[in-house]
């Protein structure tokens, strides 16, 4: 380890740190509109969900220690719970609450607030202080115990380059995300606005200019029939996914690997997602997926060579010009109704093939197919970059915490990210 590298505990790190206001003890109850809370399960590394949290009324909020209300910089660590181990800084400016298994701390001078979130995310920290958990009912490493553990860190100016290099990685993963959001979101309006509110057919019907080229506007009538959906536009069709789609169920894997490797980097699909790789893939042409026993409700659409375990069911479109309206129309379905299980959620074959929807003509599935498969094929290549810039980070991260890999001019790099690490 270079010489300017200091060994220091975390509290020498940190001017407080504290956990999040006790609901128990402080007898506060959530509410359903207020002021964010955020709890454990709304942290991942270098990330705060502030979309699926609960809430305190402004009453309440003026009664919580305003310890337990974080800053911009600060840093937030997830120390009970399941999601034990989990940082990320905060960058927001309105005021929030964090929940009682969210452990805060406040970077002082001797550490930069971005290196700081690394540090912790960095996976030997995360295995140093995971083994210090004692408990055999819930995950649970005390503050204090935290600051105790020792850390060898470099220089500000190292620390902010560290920062840098990473954030940089992070700050463009983010923003794919959020590029994507807003492709989906647009593939979803244009289905809600044909598919469901049959917008064109409705400004036909009233003479209005339905805004879109003629060759499409053509493929809309201007007048609706009744069916056993209800209203639909004249001429169209009702009939279930089976009209559309082969429906069956995926296969068990005579081995799996929880990490990907050269020789097994197919990733195993479960009702929740990826969950292991295989050799060799099952599927190598896109398909729709959901689950079938455990979980059900998701739905994936999946473009890459894959494995779908024995607990999903495989949606293949019979017409490749079907696959993102089938996508949405699975999305629509109340999977919770079609539940069979007594002890575990189960999705049928029979039931997903029957379940009921409008069959456009097939110029227009076309036609939709052509707008959002150009959508969504932008958002497959982002997932590609992004998960390519997830790897780089979470290959130098490590080195750059540890020291392996050292920078050659800190100062410089912060201005000029084009500049190189390299070795000692």
């Amino acid at each position: 380890m270079a010489g300017e590298w200091t060994d220091v505990c975390l509290d020498d790190l940190v001017s407080r740190r504290n956990q999040g206001v006790n609901t128990t003890t402080e007898k506060i109850s959530y509410s359903a509109t207020g002021v964010v809370v955020i709890r454990a399960n709304n942290i991942s590394p270098g990330n705060i969900d502030f979309a699926n949290v609960t809430f305190v009324d402004a009453e309440t909020f003026g009664r919580i220690k305003d310890v337990c209300k974080p800053k911009q910089g600060d840093v937030l660590y997830t120390n009970i719970g399941s999601q034990f181990g989990n940082a990320a800084i905060v960058k927001a400016t309105k005021p929030f609450v964090i929940a009682w298994n969210v452990l805060r701390l406040q970077p002082n001078d001797n550490v930069n607030a971005g290196f700081l979130t690394y540090l912790l995310n960095d996976p030997s920290t995360r295995s140093r202080i995971v083994g210090l958990n004692s408990s055999s009912t819930m995950p649970f490493v005390s503050g204090k115990e935290i600051g105790n553990v020792r850390f060898f860190i470099p220089a500000l100016d190292e620390q902010r380059a560290i920062a840098h290099i990473l954030g940089t990685l992070d700050d463009k993963i983010e923003l794919n995300r959020r590029i994507n959001e807003t492709l989906e979101a647009m593939a979803q309006t244009l289905f809600k606005s044909w598919f469901v509110d049959f917008d064109p057919v409705r400004a036909k019907a009233e003479g209005r200019d339905l805004g879109l080229p003629k060759p499409i506007a053509d493929l809309f009538p201007d007048s609706f029939e009744d069916s056993e959906l209800g209203e639909i536009p004249k001429g169209w069709a009702t009939g279930a996914i089976e009209d559309l789609a082969d429906v069956s169920s995926g296969k068990r894997p005579e081995v799996r690997y929880s990490e990907a490797s050269a020789e097994a980097n197919v990733p195993l699909w479960g009702g929740n997602g990826p969950m292991a790789f295989v050799p060799k893939a099952l599927i190598e042409h896109p398909i729709l997926l959901t689950g079938r026993v455990g979980t059900l409700g998701v739905v994936f659409r999946i473009t890459t060579p894959c494995w779908p375990s024995d607990n999903t069911l495989i949606v293949r479109p019979k017409n490749k010009t079907a696959f993102e309206y089938l996508f949405f129309e699975l999305r629509q379905i109340d999977f919770n109704s079609l539940n069979r299980g007594s002890t575990q959620p189960l999705l049928t074959q029979t039931d997903l093939k029957a379940q009921p929807l409008v069959l456009p003509p097939l110029e227009l599935l076309s036609r939709f197919h052509a707008a959002t498969g150009d959508l969504y094929r932008r958002v497959d290549e982002s997932h590609v970059e992004s998960r390519t810039l997830s790897a780089l980070r979470d290959t130098l991260l490590p080195k750059l915490i540890s020291g392996e890999l050292r920078l050659g001019d800190p100062k410089r790099l912060v201005h000029d990210p084009a500049e190189k690490v390299g070795g000692e």
